[in-house]
């Protein structure tokens, strides 16, 4: 008989051989790498274990990870060390094998951790039965009247800026004192609080670059930056002792490291950077609670406080912290609760098929959030639409929520509203000729009517007009080179369209009519615009006509009769607007 070749069992173990003897003899790469580690000798696993003990420490000093296993971050690391103990387990079987079947088993200890993990990922999500209700109610919302929770718009506090030109004025206020521009650069916080009674923009100086930090760590930082978002001035404020925590120093004063490691169990949200009633830098930490799952739920139970200048800490409950404190609550955090609220009040699976009566909150421009800030009395409240996800062309609503405190109120629009990029769209249509850049609307109440109040920039970022639209008769745009201009043009566009009656119109927009002889002329542009400025015989006011609106003024001269209306006098205010000449 013929002799039979080799079976499949026996070309298999030959295989098999082979690559093991490729390999020292092992039969695969991991067994070899476990097998190399267990030839070790014992001081060279205890340096190993000690280094990596090193490593990790600081790591932990570098990266401060919150210790809470509510934190993501804290279960990467937990995740990562738990595959580490799970291959030191597998060499120490390796190296005992009378000890390999309870070290074996020990590392089902470390996979329990990760599928703790998993669980508690799964258990957070809203399909869970039950969770979605949750969702819901994380933010509590109560329904409001517009006119009457919403104080009548008062001029004198209204910002016309928004934070880009913030940025730019804040840079030209820099650059007039060299000795600063050499050193240091203004940080990018700029966070709108309410200071004083007045909405401004506040961000500290910081450290050019780290050869800057080492020649001036010593001496600290110096100021700080305001801009008054109504009068659009800027200052640098010199401070008596410098601001020596911040995000620019790179080691121990740190302000987030020497935050966290003074609260290690603490998940701080988005900080914020803020003055107290005498002019005193603090940072601002939120402190975050999981309410749903491990990671579910976010909202805010505590604050806690960092004086920039010393570093002192203090710790509140959110219901507790002082009054000057404005956002205790970050802007993109009640967007998302609110969304949630939205999205989940009808169930999980209503959110996803039906969708019936599921709104979200409108986008902003250039792929962020759509939203801005309204200050009222001592806080500052987030201002953002809302829509329908059926039909994101029209606003059913907005809502107004309290940065301080968390409360939340929304306004219903029965007939539905313009959304804040058609309303910037309408505004840009109307001055198309000039270019002009429409900003996010700020939300008003103009003689009871929820108004949509914007800025006009030109390409250099400078403001130049200002545009009304109201939110439910969105078709007409009011505009104007002045706010007190833009105001007149919207009341009488409001009464034209039969929501304001004539008288209600003329006392809403609070001007009088003046009729006297010119005593003197002058002319001046100010951020590219031109204004005439006019002193009547015996009157001491200076009265302010704005071009290209009030064009009439350039054929008057000092001696003649002239009549025109203007606003009431503001004793803060050097001059007076007119909005009409008659």
């Amino acid at each position: 008989m013929p002799t039979q070749g080799p079976d499949l069992k026996d070309l298999f173990d030959q295989i098999k051989r082979e690559a093991g003897a490729s390999s020292g003899g092992r039969p695969g790469t991991s067994a070899s790498f476990v097998d190399n580690l267990a030839k070790w000798s014992r001081r060279a696993l205890i340096v190993a274990i000690v280094v990596l003990v090193v490593a990790l420490a600081a790591c932990y000093w570098w990266f401060h990870p919150a210790l809470n296993l509510g934190s993501p971050q804290v279960w990467t690391w937990l995740c990562g060390i738990c595959l580490v103990v799970m291959l030191a387990l597998a060499v120490a079987a390796a190296r005992s094998i009378k000890h390999a079947p309870v070290l074996k088993k020990l590392m089902l200890l470390p996979g329990a951790v990760i599928a703790a993990f998993l669980v508690g990922l799964l258990l957070s999500q809203p399909f869970v039965p039950g969770n979605a209700e949750r969702y819901a109610t994380v933010l509590t919302t109560t329904d409001g009247d517009f006119a009457t929770d919403i104080q009548q718009v008062d001029y004198a506090d209204v910002p016309v800026i928004d934070r880009d030109s913030a940025i730019l004025l804040g840079n030209r206020a820099m650059g007039s004192i060299p000795e600063y521009v050499s050193q240091f650069e203004i940080a990018d916080t700029y966070s709108q609080i309410n200071y004083q009674g007045r909405p401004v923009r506040v961000s500290p100086l910081a450290y050019a670059d780290l050869f800057k930090w080492f020649s001036n760590r010593d001496a600290g930082i110096p100021a700080y930056v305001i801009v008054d978002m109504v009068t659009q001035e800027a200052e640098v404020v010199r401070l008596e002792q410098p601001i020596l925590y911040s995000d620019s120093e790179p080691l121990m004063r740190n302000v987030d490291r020497h935050v966290q490691l003074s609260y290690p169990g603490y998940m701080f949200d988005q900080k914020s950077f803020e003055l107290d009633d005498e002019g005193n830098p603090w940072w601002v930490y939120p402190v975050q609670r999981k309410t749903i799952g491990l990671f579910g739920g976010t909202t805010i139970a505590r604050v806690v406080l960092v004086d920039a200048c010393t570093g002192e800490t203090q710790d509140f409950a959110v219901e507790e912290c002082p009054t000057w404190v404005d956002r205790a609550y970050p802007a993109d955090l009640l967007i998302e609760q609110y969304n949630w609220s939205g999205a989940y009040q009808g169930g999980w699976l209503n959110s996803w098929l039906g969708q019936e009566g599921v709104v979200r909150t409108t986008s902003g421009t250039n792929g962020e959030l759509g939203y801005n800030y309204l200050a009222q009395g001592e806080d500052i409240y987030l201002y953002t639409g809302v829509s329908s996800v059926t039909a994101d062309n029209s606003n059913v609503g907005f809502i107004l929520v309290n940065q301080r405190t968390g409360d939340s109120r929304y306004y219903a629009l029965a007939q539905g509203g313009a959304t804040e990029d058609s309303a910037m769209a309408s505004a840009e249509g109307q001055v198309q000729h000039l270019g002009y850049q429409a900003t996010y609307p700020l939300l008003l109440n103009v003689a009871g009517q929820p108004t949509y109040f914007m800025a006009l920039k030109d390409a250099a970022g400078l403001v130049k007009m200002y545009a009304m639209i109201n939110v439910e008769q969105y078709q007409s745009v009011a505009t104007g080179s002045t706010v007190e201009e833009c105001q007149g043009a919207y009341l009488g566009m409001l009464a034209s369209d039969g929501l304001l009656d004539e008288d209600e119109a003329e006392d809403a927009s609070a001007t009088r009519e003046v009729t006297g002889t010119i005593a003197r002329v002058a002319q001046a542009v100010i951020d590219g615009n031109s204004h005439f400025y006019v002193t009547l015989e015996g009157d001491a006011t200076i009265y302010d006509f704005a071009l290209p609106d009030l064009v009439g003024i350039v054929t008057y001269q000092a001696g003649e009769e002239i009549s025109f209306r203007c606003v009431e006098k503001d004793d803060d205010l050097a001059t007076v607007t007119v909005t009409e000449l008659t």
